[in-house]
């Protein structure tokens, strides 16, 4: 390796994402209830000189509640300590966590949820009095140690809300508020400053066909942005409209955002189960793939799309579905859709 590409590595940012996430309220594009709400919570928070209410951000994956927490953080003049709930495995690292804050730090939890019973109880005390209860010893002669905790702010971020109980919930004072997707024109803006950042040369018309395809998700938008501009350098063409189309024809991702597996659950329902309803350990063990997968990842779009629908007894495709992927609808299941 030269020197030269050293050096470039060493100015090239750790992480694309990274350098990619907006770094104040005016780049973070959207959710714009969400960012009033937390304006009004912090700066009242600030007017009163005092620590910032504890703040739940939940929602499908790639919508920006890290990114809201940096900027939380940010706008109050604090540190951050970040981790996540699989990361927190027993009572002693919560404790080592917690007490090694300093007073104003915030705490950012991501997938909370995640968090075993017993850790979510240490957290109730944490969180309402600012207090660590610690058992020492068992049996007959255990005893209590209460340490008193400097003032701190928990962020937590989960995808799967109705997995934290409801003690745990409660205790978000400042607040519980859910991310909502991204319309194609908040998706464009969002890629407009991306190739920026990236210095890619990409015109409105190609950025559009891009928004529409990124399943109204921010993360997904910048991860096709990405793959668009390598297919251009790699085979040496403009990024123009049809490049880009070509780039995601090659990812098999389709006009309306879907890729092989949700267009493969779509056909599945439709051929082999008859427009369904069908349920979803069934569809899973026709696909050969795991039903959390289906149920968190590829399942929600698809009934936001309007592609399916969830029924009593399962999952059912729509006329919608019907159409996108060309297949005709059975004499008995129109009458039903």
């Amino acid at each position: 390796m030269t020197d030269k590409d050293k050096e470039a590595i060493e100015k090239s940012p750790r992480s694309l994402d990274q350098a990619l996430r907006p770094a104040d309220w005016k780049e973070y594009v959207g959710q714009s209830g969400i960012k009033e709400n937390l304006r009004i919570l912090l700066t009242a928070a600030k007017g009163r000189n005092h620590q910032p209410e504890h703040v739940l951000l939940y929602g499908p994956p790639g919508l920006g509640k890290t990114t809201l927490a940096h900027l939380m953080t940010k706008e109050i003049g604090a540190s951050m300590r970040s981790t996540s709930g699989p990361a927190i495995e027993r009572v002693g690292d919560l404790a080592a966590i917690l007490t090694n804050l300093n007073a104003g730090d915030v705490l950012f939890i991501d997938e909370i949820h995640r968090l075993n019973r017993t850790i979510e109880e240490v957290m109730y005390p944490a969180m309402e009095a600012g207090v660590l209860d610690i058992v020492i010893g068992k049996g007959p002669s255990a005893r209590t140690v209460q340490l008193e905790l400097p003032p701190f702010t928990l962020i937590a971020a989960t995808t799967r809300i109705s997995m934290l109980s409801a003690p745990l919930r409660s205790r978000f004072s400042g607040g519980t508020f859910r991310l909502q997707y991204y319309s194609d024109d908040e998706i464009a803006e969002i890629l407009k400053r991306s190739a920026k950042i990236l210095k890619i040369e990409i015109d409105g018309e190609s950025l559009k066909e891009v928004a529409t395809r990124s399943r109204a998700t921010p993360r997904t938008a910048n991860y096709l942005l990405k793959r668009a501009r390598d297919f251009a350098e790699v085979n040496e063409e403009r990024l123009d409209l049809k490049t880009v189309k070509k780039a995601l024809a090659l990812l098999e991702i389709d006009e309306m955002g879907l890729n092989q597996t949700d267009r493969d659950i779509l056909t599945v329902i439709a051929e082999k189960f008859k427009g369904g309803p069908v349920g979803l350990k069934t569809i899973a063990a026709s696909l050969s793939e795991e039903e959390a997968t289906i149920e968190e990842v590829n399942e929600p779009y698809l009934m936001q799309m309007g592609l399916i629908e969830r029924t009593p007894r399962g999952r059912a495709i729509t006329k919608k579905g019907y159409d996108h992927i060309g297949a005709e609808i059975p004499s008995a299941q129109q009458k039903l859709i």
